[in-house]
């Protein structure tokens, strides 16, 4: 008789602890393990050409288990107006569609709020890719990033907008390969400012053509006194990057030579803001060098 009581509660017991365990299965959520940044490309059909990229340049293992990473994404349409089709990629090198993908990857964690207002950061490439966070949302060498923090079990994913295109030539190798810009290549080389606007850094240069010293009536570059050149110059070049993206109406942005620059934006033009000059307007934006970014402008600044 006791061992039958016995028997009776042990069963009454392992039923009861049965049932408390099922119902405390039921009230915990079952989370599912976040995807790596591979399977969130390949199981978004939005994403089936950077799937392709990925998968050509043999980087599908590398994004499934390096941690941390951060990708910005080109989805399908990125890919389509930047011009860029599966095809295309198909027809690449394996070489340049794996260093067009590094430079879409950092080896670190950064969220969008992490995004600074305007610096430079280096990729798996190894090359700056150009940084900027204001009222209109994120950028990258100019270029919107939505939506954004997307998370993967090895990082975060943010979409961009067009497909991000390593630059090769520093500012000054881009301004002495335009033949519409030798005034300019002189008076920076009279100054000895190559090195400078050829080596590392983070700047933003407002060039103006041959055409725009000609309007302002300096047609031979060593006429110019050179402090007064020096001052010219450094009217033009910002200390960090700012892209089109970046520019605010009526803002005043402070240049290399200590002054600052009044910027209107209907239309796109720049001046001294100290200065009584016409204003010069932007005519091609987002040049982006190895270490910083152009804008072409019609008309010298001038104090």
């Amino acid at each position: 008789m006791k061992n039958a009581f016995i028997l009776r509660m042990s069963m009454f017991l392992i039923l009861s602890l049965t049932l408390v365990a099922a119902g405390c299965s039921d009230d915990e959520p079952n989370t599912a393990p976040k995807p790596t940044i591979t399977e969130l490309v390949v199981n978004d059909p939005n994403f089936s050409i950077l799937e392709a990229a990925v998968v050509k340049a043999g980087l599908a293992n590398a994004l499934s288990t390096t941690n941390p990473l951060t990708v910005f994404a080109p989805n399908n349409d990125a890919f389509n107006a930047s011009g860029i089709t599966e095809s295309v990629i198909n027809a690449l090198p394996v070489a340049t569609v794996d260093s067009i993908l590094k430079y879409h990857v950092l080896g670190s964690f950064v969220s969008s709020s992490q995004v600074p207002a305007s610096d430079a950061v280096i990729t798996l490439l190894g090359t700056k890719l150009f940084a900027s966070s204001n009222t209109n949302g994120v950028f990258m060498n100019g270029l919107k990033v939505s939506p954004a923090d997307i998370e993967a079990s090895n990082g975060l994913v943010h979409v961009i907008e067009k497909v991000l295109i390593p630059p090769t030539k520093s500012i000054a190798e881009i301004a002495v390969a335009d033949t519409n810009f030798t005034f300019l290549v002189q008076a920076v080389s009279r100054l000895g400012l190559v090195p400078t606007l050829s080596g590392p850094g983070n700047y933003t240069v407002f060039a103006p053509t041959n055409a725009a010293f000609r309007a302002a009536g300096i047609t031979d570059i060593d006429a110019v006194p050179i402090g007064t050149l020096e001052t010219v110059v450094r009217y033009h070049v910002l200390g960090t990057n700012v892209f089109a993206s970046d520019l605010t109406n009526g803002a005043n942005v402070p240049t290399v030579q200590g002054g600052n620059l009044l910027v209107n934006l209907s239309p796109a033009r720049v001046k001294i803001a100290s200065s009584t000059q016409p204003s010069s307007n932007i005519t091609a934006v987002n040049i982006t060098a190895t270490n910083g970014v152009i804008h072409v402008i019609d008309r010298v600044l001038l104090p």
